[in-house]
């Protein structure tokens, strides 16, 4: 309920509403109290699921995060993140003690944290400074400590689920009634209108499923907003823990180009511009000076 967060909370209030009355108006229910709490229930549950561990699950299948197979790989970042979480854990005891990290195939230098138990990394940032490393990892805990990465979940993770449970509930009563429609014409019935409604029917429901898409992705908008107005408080915490120099330099180090597509994109571009953040850190006692001119 924080103030940054409210852009969010009128969407995700919006979006029950919206929910409620398309899956009641969908499956015929007369009352519009009673879709809007048919809509409702789905959306809870959805949401539940989507806080769990198989909603961060799903969340990193999204943004192609996956186990490091690699030891050579593991063996120089699992130490290095097990230090930093300790120190985390230490300034702030609501972070959980089994967080996980993955790995992303990006080589560019970068990190996000989902859910409550997740921080996924670039493949990229193992060619980062160690201390820029710590950096990175230190302002996604504070993303975990903040709370700020169940938003994600809420959004993304939350409507696929609910549009998976509708695409899925639809398509088989479509599959259904074409079946029924062939099987009256090779009876020798009338069965052209009612393959004719199935495929009707099938193309509004992939109209629907479209334009439930675009507004998941309105929703993720909406959490980056407020992504961007927490990326100070996550900074400010990596500076707490001792690395406010080691993230100017990484953040200094960024061009602004970017080939990351996808949500993996959304996630880790999901900042305010560099500079804003550097005077912060700055402004909170990093002593942190770039050389500048010819030499």
């Amino acid at each position: 309920m924080k103030k940054t967060n409210a852009p969010l909370i009128i969407y995700l209030v919006l979006n029950t509403i919206i929910i409620g009355f398309v899956l009641g108006s969908l499956f015929n229910t007369s009352s519009t109290f009673v879709a809007f709490l048919f809509g409702l229930g789905v959306y809870a549950v959805s949401l539940v699921i989507a806080l769990s561990p198989f909603g961060e699950w799903i969340l990193r299948m999204q943004s192609g995060c996956s186990v490091i197979k690699r030891k050579d790989q593991s063996d120089y970042i699992e130490p290095i993140f097990k230090e930093v979480l300790e120190k985390a854990r230490k300034f702030d005891s609501s972070i959980p003690a089994d967080v996980s990290l993955y790995m992303n195939d990006s080589q560019e230098v970068n990190a996000f944290a989902t859910g409550r138990k997740t921080v996924c990394i670039t493949e990229g940032i193992l060619n980062a400074p160690k201390e820029q490393i710590k950096a990175t990892l230190s302002h996604e805990m504070g993303h975990l400590a903040h709370k700020d990465t169940d938003l994600i979940l809420l959004v993304s993770v939350g409507n696929f689920i609910v549009t998976f449970i509708f695409i899925a509930i639809r398509m088989f009563a479509r599959l259904m009634s074409f079946l029924f429609g062939l099987m009256a014409i090779f009876l020798g019935r009338d069965g052209i209108p009612a393959l004719g409604a199935s495929l009707y029917a099938f193309i509004c429901d992939v109209i629907l499923g479209a334009l439930m898409w675009v507004w998941t992705k309105i929703g993720i908008m909406l959490v980056m907003k407020s992504s961007r107005d927490n990326e100070f408080e996550a900074d400010k915490f990596a500076f707490n823990l001792g690395y406010g120099n080691a993230l100017c330099e990484l953040l200094d180090s960024f061009t602004g180009s970017s080939t990351t597509k996808g949500l993996f994109a959304n996630l880790i571009n999901s900042h305010p511009d560099k500079n804003e953040r550097i005077a912060a850190l700055m402004n909170l006692g990093a002593t942190y000076s770039k050389s500048y001119g010819a030499k």
